[in-house]
């Protein structure tokens, strides 16, 4: 099964586009890595996929709606490069933003013990169990990410958006964090990720996707290092450093 299908996309703020003729599959269940350069349009093609934006040209279907019009929210798991300030300061509890996930559940009525659970578990899924009662703002960057996937796993998402979710997250934190995805990947769910660390992607990802408003590459890892797709999109010579665990 197609989670996210992208076919002959283009979109454009003003005139100036910043993806172009864009078309790629990403199947159930796969880790895809979005590699480019900075101002490459990756941030702008990863909402694009999850509905965020609409194309100019072209379609992008979200498991087999159109995206722009796709309506099971708790299907998607966004965490944005840099969570903003409205909600890096919200007032409220880790335990309360991970329960904002099961609210598509429980438009009306209290929560019953099965999402009790489902808050509990995601929590013990990612490690913040004992952050539990800290308030978000006072939270570090890596652990504010953390809280994000928390709450798209208690909404049960299928898809989970990534836009450089470890900036300014140690090493040793990153380390753990990329273990985490891959063990929810392994549990299929699927992940787009968007990473500026290359070799961190073609460690980590099933597929890699490299763009430069064009799309460069869309394949393997190792048949990806193997190509000229990075100096191509880079615009000059470019290596990768493997992450070894």
């Amino acid at each position: 099964m197609t989670a996210v299908e992208v076919d002959d996309v283009t979109f454009a703020y003003g005139e100036q586009p910043v993806v172009e003729r864009v078309t790629l599959d990403i199947d159930e269940g796969e880790f895809l890595g979005l590699v480019g350069p900075n101002g490459s349009g990756k941030t702008t093609l990863l909402k694009l996929m999850i509905g965020l934006h609409r194309p100019d040209n072209g379609t992008v279907t979200l498991f087999d709606e159109p995206a722009h019009a796709f309506d099971d929210g708790e299907r998607i798991g966004y965490v944005p490069q840099d969570v903003t300030t409205a909600q890096s300061e919200m007032p409220i509890t880790v335990r309360e933003a991970v329960r904002m996930g099961r609210y598509p559940y429980r438009w009306v009525g209290r929560f019953d013990d099965g999402d009790r659970r489902a808050i509990d578990g995601a929590m013990e899924r990612v490690g913040i169990t004992d952050l539990a009662d800290r308030r978000v703002g006072r939270l570090s960057g890596g652990q504010r990410q953390r809280v994000f996937i928390a709450r798209a796993i208690a909404s049960e998402a299928d898809l989970l958006a990534l836009d450089e979710p470890t900036v300014g997250v140690d090493a040793e934190s990153r380390e753990t964090f990329y273990d985490l995805l891959h063990g929810l990947n392994d549990e299929g769910l699927t992940i787009v990720l968007i990473e500026h660390d290359i070799g961190v992607v073609t460690t980590h990802a099933s597929e890699i996707a490299c763009l430069n408003r064009e799309l460069f590459f869309h394949g393997d890892p190792e048949r990806f290092v193997e190509t000229n797709a990075l100096a191509d999109a880079y615009g000059g010579a470019q290596g990768v450093v493997h992450h070894d665990h």
